[in-house]
């Protein structure tokens, strides 16, 4: 395990400094690069900090929100806010406050300094990369990556195939920073086309138009398939090995883009795509969006000694199954990229026994990741003691947990 550690020079958050960001007015913390232990009462703003560094990195942060939704309603007091961090916005009364974050970053290629929050002009986020303004938030992805578990994502294997796509795009973009442009650029072309084909119709719509946004759904959307059953062929052999209690997991890819890739070339499988779409026209004009595409397909997982899938097991042994992937992808990136990404377990060891518990703390440690994790009671982060930094959050203020030292 040791090789493990000597492998990964992860990249860590050493500064964050919030401004009307959720519940907070202005706070900040500086932890050390080691893992970082938030714990307090709930509601007090464990879980903002954690959307705060997801969003460190492109994409709508671990809550999958709206630009906006994380400014500060300065009308909202301690009195009326839900007792949930998931809720930890505050009162819908009120002037909102154009929300920011500030954060040096120290990775293997040094220290980065990064900002980012909502235009005060507009609905749009700004990124800011060593003080100079970024084109689009995907110049994030060239600093950092961040992987993140929430209580949300425990009915992962058990909702609709978009989240999973989601969390299967966040662990490729570790290893290709370039891979939320093609996303980005994929779904905007399926929305142009949509909207043509809904306005005009198959038959009245340019039909030079649509074949250019189709030349992009396919150029795009196959190099999207392919980046994501490279990553899943690679997690499948990297979780056979079970990790202790972490059960081994098989994963893979199911839809019909990753079939036709499955049996031949990329080249074969752009012109069958580039045929359906053609000659799908009236059925997606009618319905909406496209029948077929990488949007389509599904991230397949199953637990390996019980040959069950994910969906049919236990909701712990789910817990387990994506603990396990997270950290097969985290051994996955030292080796390959000789980096880490950044961790985020909201509330995930408070619903682990002790021996897994115990386990994941051990895993962490060994890869030498900057983990941010989050509960309301101390005593089960024992196994963190004197190797992470402890800080209390209480009331929208943070504090080092001198109890730790």
């Amino acid at each position: 395990m040791g090789s493990h550690r000597a492998a990964i020079v992860p990249a860590a958050v050493t500064r964050l400094r919030l401004t009307d960001f959720r519940n907070y007015t202005a706070a900040g913390l500086e932890p050390s690069g080691r893992p970082v232990v938030l714990t307090g009462p709930n509601g007090a703003g464990k879980t903002n900090l954690l959307e705060a560094v997801s969003l460190l990195a492109p994409g709508r942060g671990l809550r999958g929100v709206q630009v906006s939704e994380p400014d500060r309603r300065p009308a909202a007091s301690a009195e009326t806010r839900t007792a949930s961090d998931v809720d930890g916005g505050g009162s819908e009364h009120g002037a909102r406050k154009p929300w920011a974050i500030a954060a040096r970053v120290a990775g293997p290629a040094g220290t980065v300094d990064i900002g980012t929050g909502r235009d005060p002009e507009a609905e749009r986020r700004l990124v800011r990369v060593d003080g100079h303004p970024a084109r689009n938030q995907q110049a994030l992805a060239e600093h950092v990556a961040v992987v993140w578990l929430t209580p949300q994502m425990d009915r992962l294997f058990l909702d609709g195939g978009g989240a999973r796509r989601r969390f299967l795009d966040r662990l490729i973009l570790g290893f290709d920073p370039a891979h939320a442009g093609r996303v980005g650029a994929y779904e905007q072309a399926m929305r142009q086309r949509a909207r043509l084909l809904k306005e005009r119709g198959p038959g009245g719509a340019d039909a030079r138009w649509l074949d250019a946004l189709e030349v992009q759904m396919v150029e795009r959307g196959v190099a999207i398939a392919a980046a994501r059953r490279d990553m899943a062929d690679r997690l499948d052999r990297a979780c056979r090995q079970a990790e202790g209690p972490f059960p081994a997991a098989r994963v893979g890819l199911a839809g019909d883009l990753d079939d036709w890739l499955d049996g031949g070339s990329a080249l074969a499988a752009e012109e069958r795509f580039q045929e359906r779409l053609r000659a799908a026209r009236p059925r997606d004009a009618e319905a909406g969006g496209a029948g077929v595409g990488p949007h389509r397909s599904d991230l397949m997982v199953r637990h390996a000694a019980k040959g069950l899938p994910a969906d049919q097991c236990s909701t712990g042994e789910q817990k387990a199954l994506l603990i396990a992937i997270v950290l097969a992808h985290a051994r996955l990136s030292g080796a390959e990229t000789g980096t880490g990404p950044i961790l985020l377990l909201d509330e995930v060891a408070a619903h682990l026994d002790g021996e897994r518990r115990g386990a994941l703390y051990r895993r962490l440690l060994d890869l030498g990741l900057q983990a941010w994790v989050t509960g309301t009671d101390r005593a089960i982060f024992e196994g963190l003691e004197g190797r992470a930094d402890f800080f209390r959050v209480e009331a929208a203020a943070i504090r080092p947990d001198a109890a730790a030292r």
